[in-house]
């Protein structure tokens, strides 16, 4: 490369912003929904379950020559039991905290509970700048609430910047992003302009599936289900692809597959229309449900289905 040529990349990175940006908060506060809408695009399944992302997924949003690395997280919650799945979802969620530029603390409403405050509890110890989203005000019972509230985030966190959003609709969204840009340092971009997320398309087929399941039966079926993808192939016209969903036991296979095979078909229904969009092609989807007692507790078993950094 000449040296012109060199002095010219230099300059082309030098005009260029790019961080990493941790979303974090207690489960079922809105940070997939608020990451989704960034991207104008799905990366993050949601549904109204808590713990709905297991996963620590990166969104990557480029305008020009500004790069926001965003981090979704699991929910940061007091773990009630010693799962290795939940004891995998608090490490993963902390983690995102270490090495970032900013962190969006994703807040309910005026509700503060002890869920909120176990993940305050780790953010106020990092060591860069922190914005508050109170999100979900669109649905406040009285808007009045809300100066008090503020007031009390303001005193705990002093030196944090503090939105009113509902990232549902993308009110105020714009806001939180504006407060990111002002804290990205200087830096050659680490993805490619067109790159949205580091996940496979594996993954996200997988997650969908498992939001469609959450959506149905979050409340029969909570977390003792996970879906692994066994074939992923295009061959030219349709995308083939077979998900193994895991339980743990057989009332949660009946559960699943439903009457006369009508529940497991409306999943499938409902996760080919979101992979068709996504993919951008037609998608034939088979689905298979197998019970394999204790998945949720057994790290090498985790590990193989995805579950990595448990040690």
């Amino acid at each position: 490369m000449s040296d012109l040529m060199q002095w010219l990349d230099k300059e082309a990175e030098s005009t260029q912003q790019s961080g990493y940006v941790a979303i974090v908060g207690r489960p079922n506060v809105g940070k997939s929904t608020l990451l989704n809408y960034i991207l104008g695009q799905k990366i993050s399944i949601t549904s109204r379950r808590p713990q709905t992302t297991r996963h620590q997924i990166l969104g990557i949003k480029t305008t020009g020559d500004v790069q926001v690395v965003y981090v979704d997280t699991p929910g940061l919650h007091i773990d009630q039991n010693d799962k290795a799945i939940n004891r995998y979802m608090n490490k993963a969620a902390a983690s995102a905290l270490k090495d970032v530029d900013a962190v969006v603390f994703v807040l309910d409403r005026t509700a503060w509970n002890q869920a909120d405050e176990h993940v305050f509890e780790k953010v106020r110890h990092v060591q860069c700048p922190v914005i508050v989203a109170i999100n979900k005000i669109d649905i406040l019972d009285d808007k009045a609430d809300l100066l008090p509230f503020l007031q009390m985030v303001q005193e705990k966190l002093p030196t944090a910047t503090l939105v009113p959003i509902a990232a549902k609709h993308g009110k105020h969204v714009e806001r939180v992003e504006e407060a990111v840009l002002r804290h990205l340092p200087q830096s050659a971009h680490f993805f490619p302009e067109d790159q949205i997320t580091d996940r496979s398309s594996r993954f996200i087929a997988a997650e969908l599936v498992r939001e469609k399941i959450m959506r149905q039966l979050g409340d029969e079926l909570p977390y003792q289900m996970t879906v692994e993808i066994e074939e992923f192939g295009h061959d030219g016209r349709v995308l083939h692809i077979s998900a193994l969903i895991l339980v743990e036991r057989k009332g949660q296979k009946r559960i699943l597959i439903g009457d006369k095979g009508e529940r497991i078909k409306q999943i499938g229904r409902d996760a080919r229309i979101d992979m068709e969009s996504m993919f951008d092609t037609k998608v034939m989807l088979n689905l298979w449900v197998k019970v394999k007692s204790g998945w949720s507790d057994d790290e090498r078993a985790l590990q193989s289905l995805g579950y990595d950094g448990l040690e």
